[in-house]
Formats: structure tokens, C-alpha cells, sequence
């Protein structure tokens, strides 16, 4: 599987061009490059899924049809049966692999059911309380680009979260009842730091920031009210994305 991506402009432009002109120029390839890993992404998932899953269903199979003709009495028994678990591990562990890389509801069941479903998923893994609210009416409609981006928000913001927020709940509401798609992200705990927020060196806010202007949209972090961090999303319909 491939994908192309077509590169911005490189235009020449005398070195005491316009700083604007700069600053745009470096928004626009850092969008590429994004653009180029989720590409990526999809092209691994695309490969492990067929190929290493192919393969590991193979030796599933094989397995089988030897431990079937194995006298029960057989000392190799339970080697195969050790053998049997390992592969249904390394099995288990290419299916997170691959709906990190491309989440499988995000493709066949849209955005709003993939991001529960993530929610969910991480917050039963941490041990977190949440409560996921998702309004739909004549939102505007994301493009399968746009719908990846804002999902990779949702997951950098719960990422955060996790590891830095000492939180014991998480709240997500999607509303799309008015025009735009308001998403709203917040938890109860250590909240964020002013610096942080301000720092060129944290990445998953920087990343957070870039996605969401790459559509066209707004993002926001504040206090939770009583304690935590909310963050504020809002994709206009004339987004472009």
C-alpha cells in the first residue's frame, strides 16, 4: 500500500523575505509532515494487518494441526500449549499495534464511535471514571484527513492526562448542534502548569495546537473548575480540511 502527499511549494524567497512568509512557510511544512506519518501510519498498519497477521495466523494454524495428532501423553503437550499462548500474545499485541497506527472504527464507524470506544478503552486500562457525551446534528462534516487529526488530539490530550494530570475522572462532550464541532476535553487533576503551555519543548501540546490550526479551528486550555485541565476545541464549518 502507498500514498502520496504532495509537497508545499518550496517558492524562492530573498532571505530578507517577509517573517510572516517564513512563519507560513514552516506551518505548511510541518502540516506536510504530519500528513506524511499518518500516510506512513496507514501504510504499516496496511502491512502488519495482512502480512505479519497472515503469517502469525499460519503458525496459529499449524500449531494446531500438530498439537491434534499428538498422543495426549505426549511430554511436547505442554510446550505446544506454551508455544500456542505466545502467539496468541504476539496476535493480540499486532491488533493494538495496528488500531494505534489506524484506529478500525475511525475507518469504518466515523469519528464520533472512535473516539468513545478510545475513551473507553483508555480509561478502563487506567482506571479512570468518565463520562462521554456526543451531540450530532448538521455538524459540519469532517474529511476522513481532518476527522484522523482531531482524533489524534483527542488522544494526545488523554495522553496527557494519564501521564501528568493524576486524575480519578475524565469528561469528553462533542456538540455539533449549533453549526460548529465544539469538543471539550477535561479532567480532575493536578491541572497545567502556565509554562508548560508556553513551552516550544512539549511537543504533544505543540502537536495538539498545530492539528487543530491546520483546520481551520481554535483550541484552548484552562482551569477546571474545583481542579484539572479543560481543553476546548471548536472547528468552524467553514473549516478547511
Amino acid at each position: 500500500m502507498s500514498a502520496s502527499i504532495a509537497a508545499p511549494a518550496a517558492d524562492y524567497q530573498p532571505a530578507d523575505a517577509d517573517p510572516r512568509f517564513a512563519a507560513q512557510r514552516l506551518f505548511s511544512l510541518s502540516t506536510y509532515l504530519q500528513e506524511c506519518g499518518e500516510a506512513e501510519k496507514a501504510a504499516l498498519a496496511h502491512k502488519l494487518h495482512d502480512d505479519l497477521g497472515g503469517l502469525l495466523t499460519a503458525a496459529k494454524m499449524d500449531l494446531s494441526w500438530i498439537q491434534s495428532r499428538l498422543d495426549p501423553q505426549n511430554p511436547l503437550i505442554s510446550r505446544f500449549a506454551q508455544l500456542g499462548a505466545v502467539l496468541d500474545e504476539a496476535m493480540d499485541l499486532k491488533r493494538q499495534l495496528v488500531e494505534e497506527l489506524r484506529p478500525s472504527l475511525l475507518e469504518h464507524f466515523g469519528f464520533a464511535t472512535a473516539v468513545r470506544a478510545h475513551v473507553e478503552q483508555i480509561c478502563a486500562k487506567h482506571q479512570l471514571r468518565f463520562e462521554v457525551t456526543i451531540e450530532e446534528e448538521n455538524g459540519p462534516r469532517l474529511s476522513r484527513s481532518a476527522s484522523i487529526a482531531l482524533f489524534r488530539v483527542i488522544q494526545a490530550g488523554l495522553d496527557n492526562i494519564v501521564a501528568h494530570a493524576s486524575a480519578k475522572f475524565v469528561r469528553l462532550e462533542i456538540d455539533s448542534r449549533h453549526g460548529a464541532l465544539d469538543v471539550t476535553l477535561s479532567d480532575d487533576g493536578v491541572g497545567l502548569e502556565p509554562d508548560r503551555l508556553r513551552d516550544a519543548d512539549s511537543m504533544g501540546i505543540a502537536g495538539m495546537r498545530h492539528r487543530v490550526l491546520a483546520m481551520g479551528g481554535t483550541i484552548n486550555f484552562r482551569p477546571t473548575e474545583g481542579g484539572g485541565t479543560t481543553i476546548q476545541v471548536r472547528i468552524q464549518p467553514s473549516a478547511p480540511s
